[in-house]
């Protein structure tokens, strides 16, 4: 059983990062005294379609042996599935204990793992109040012991405390810039999952992208695996291989949010041909969600929220959701305290404007844009 350092303690540890791609690194650190492995990657997912968004953080695995992975994840495999695990009352198994030690049976094993020398993968879904916030993957080589089931639980119980601090970051605000990104940028991957076309305002987008692992193209773009993980989504939904959406919201380096949703194009003769994927701004109906989760507003709350929006009275909200006054005051000020704001006005502000569109900063004010975190030693190719 894992005791190395206790779990309170590596909770609290990566709850003093800073953003999502600083929680990754510091849990890899701490993660790895206690349970052991070779390689990994540490993913955040868009909790309403669980399909993984940025940041992602890679550990010794080369970039686009990421993408060829989650080909394998979306096309051919069968145990394990992170979709399922989503779904699962624990949300947390290995390889080995899967398959009854039968590894083989696994297509991810036999096409990707196997050649690679990995002998075990513990994956975990990151879940919170039932939506999946982040996807983690460890990897043992050959000649190491199998993932054993204390390991399995001890990263079970990190599950949720980390999901709910990945969930909070969306309460950081965007950096302030007078060089707000716009357009619609549109990307065409063909049936291979090779970009063949990009519109400008696509190359720009991508060109705010955090740091993680990136498919290198043809037409010299780096494209990351969350964007190309979205057209490859969407040609799997086509195929009938599962999933029912192919979008995510994802955020810039300087924090912008941005939806990307794409779809898949048949030709005359009715095969699945071009992937479109597109690219723009996240309209405020997108980023509100994700921020009323990361203030844990209840659902009650966030109907009172609406209403305090649209400039309803105390007695309009009453009215339109039967409540009585007094009960919608009290909602009203325990969605105060959780935002810290004191009037109407700060609150709307804060939910429906500040996380879209920051003013700009002073002429007297610089800013300083974070530096992406290269790990690993490209152990896995």
């Amino acid at each position: 059983m894992p005791t190395a350092i206790g779990r309170d303690e590596l909770i609290s540890r990566a709850g003093r990062a800073d953003s999502p791609h600083t929680l990754f690194s510091t849990l890899a650190t701490q993660l790895r005294r206690v349970v052991p492995y070779d390689a990994a990657v540490w993913r955040a997912t868009d909790p309403e379609t669980g399909m993984v968004t940025s940041p992602v953080f890679a550990e010794n695995i080369e970039d686009h042996s990421c993408a060829v992975y989650w080909q394998y994840e979306l096309f051919t495999e069968k145990v394990n599935l992170f979709r399922d695990l989503a779904l699962a009352p624990v949300p947390v198994a290995s390889l080995w204990a899967a398959t009854g030690g039968e590894p083989e049976r696994s297509s991810l094993y036999r096409g990707f793992l196997a050649p690679r020398g990995v002998h075990d993968e513990l994956r975990a879904v990151l879940r919170v109040d039932g939506r999946p916030h982040g996807y983690v993957s460890l990897f043992r080589e050959k000649g190491r012991a199998e993932f054993s089931t204390g390991e399995r639980a001890f990263l079970e119980d990190l599950g949720t405390p980390i999901a709910r601090l990945l969930r909070a970051y969306a309460k950081r605000r965007p950096e302030p810039s007078e060089d707000a990104l716009t357009g619609t940028g549109l990307l065409l991957f063909d049936a291979d999952g090779a970009l063949v076309s990009a519109n400008d305002e696509a190359r720009r987008y991508l060109e705010e992208m955090p740091e993680g692992p990136a498919s290198l193209t043809a037409l010299g773009i780096r494209v990351p695996l969350w964007v190309h993980g979205t057209a490859m989504r969407a040609r799997a939904i086509a195929e009938e291989r599962g999933g029912d959406t192919a979008r995510i919201r994802m955020r810039t380096r300087t924090g912008r949010w941005l939806v990307c949703h794409a779809s898949c194009l048949r030709g005359a003769d009715g095969r699945v041909g071009v992937s479109a994927v597109v690219i723009e701004r996240a309209p405020v109906s997108d980023v509100t969600p994700l921020i009323v989760q990361a203030y844990e507003l209840s659902e009650r709350e966030f109907e009172v929220t609406q209403r305090v929006a649209r400039g309803l009275s105390t007695s309009g909200i009453s009215e339109e959701l039967h409540l009585s006054p007094h009960t919608v005051r009290d909602h009203i000020k325990a969605i105060f305290g959780k935002l810290g704001v004191s009037s109407r006005g700060e609150l709307v502000g804060q939910l429906f404007t500040e996380y879209y569109d920051p003013a700009p900063p002073s002429p007297s004010v610089t800013g300083r844009r974070g530096q992406g975190v290269s790990f690993g030693s490209g152990r896995l190719r």
